[in-house]
């Protein structure tokens, strides 16, 4: 089973109604998950940023207030999905944790290992993204879980381009990703699953990372209707499209069967239909006589 998960990040403007019709969205489109984003942007940003840039500064209205998300949690849970929440600052680990079925860290914090570990600590699975990583970072982030106390670990290889040019999805790292994680020396009873994090909105793309490269997890952003703070800058899929895909992914996967050789329950009418070893001619003897039309 592939894990879906829905990425509401800043398009969620503030909105609680807007919130759980994300929500409601996400289970509708066949999502395992929704994702939100915890940060304040005084937390995100060092001043010097701050002081210089209004663009960053109007990123306040992006923030998600957080007495929304026990509330957020509960609706989420009761549809049947996992909630998640990326924390962007040490403080949002403690908020979230009581709520969280994971964390989720953003591939612009891979190098905040202190994150890292007050995320594993809290021994609720960890999921990170890998975008504008080298293998030594990722093997890094790696060896900080491993030391905490998590057992859970998912790897998503992303491109923290937004969107993504199809040519830069690099798909091939995530067998890089495998062959990493089973070689790396880990402590006995952690699992480690490698994902996907989508920003190139294409349906062909999500096709070949789980028909060809298997993974266990796509993460996606998602608006409602193009109206969120993010849709303008071409990542997020709307919920008819990515509807579409996920449906037709599993589909796709339910094909796959069993593997073993033996007729089908469909197949057993046609079994008597072949041709008899002895004259070569269809049905097989057995039935010739008994035929009517």
């Amino acid at each position: 089973m592939v894990e879906f998960i829905a990425e509401v990040s800043s398009n969620h403007n503030r909105d609680l109604s807007r919130m759980k019709e994300f929500i409601y969205a996400s289970e509708s489109a066949g999502c395992t998950g929704i994702k939100f984003q915890l940060f304040k942007i005084d937390k995100l940003f060092s001043t010097e940023i701050l002081e210089k840039s209004e663009t960053h500064r109007k990123r306040k209205t992006w923030e998600l207030p957080e007495e929304l998300i026990p509330e957020l949690a509960d609706l989420t849970n009761k549809l049947g999905l996992k909630f998640s929440c990326s924390p962007f600052y040490l403080g949002a680990v403690d908020i979230l944790e009581p709520y969280v079925d994971f964390f989720k860290v953003a591939s612009y914090e891979l190098l905040w290992l202190n994150l890292f570990k007050k995320c594993g600590n809290t021994g609720k699975p960890v999921v990170f993204s890998t975008g504008m990583a080298t293998t030594d970072e990722v093997e890094n982030t790696l060896g900080c879980l491993f030391e905490t106390e998590c057992q859970e670990i998912t790897i998503l290889h992303c491109n923290s381009a937004y969107p993504t040019p199809i040519e830069d999805a690099n798909l091939k790292k995530i067998e890089t990703l495998n062959t990493l994680i089973h070689s790396i020396e880990k402590p006995d009873g952690i699992s480690i699953k490698v994902g996907y994090s989508d920003h190139t909105v294409s349906p062909a793309v999500l096709y070949r990372t789980i028909h060809h490269y298997g993974v266990d997890m796509v993460e996606f952003h998602l608006d409602l209707d193009g109206k969120g703070e993010e849709f303008k800058a071409g990542h997020c899929w709307l919920p008819e499209k990515i509807e579409g895909v996920i449906k037709n992914i599993n589909e796709g996967i339910k094909s796959d069967g069993h593997g073993e050789f033996g007729p089908s329950k469909s197949e057993l009418p046609e079994r008597e239909w072949r041709s008899d070893p002895i004259d070569g001619l269809r049905p097989l003897k057995g039935i010739r006589n008994s035929f009517e039309k």
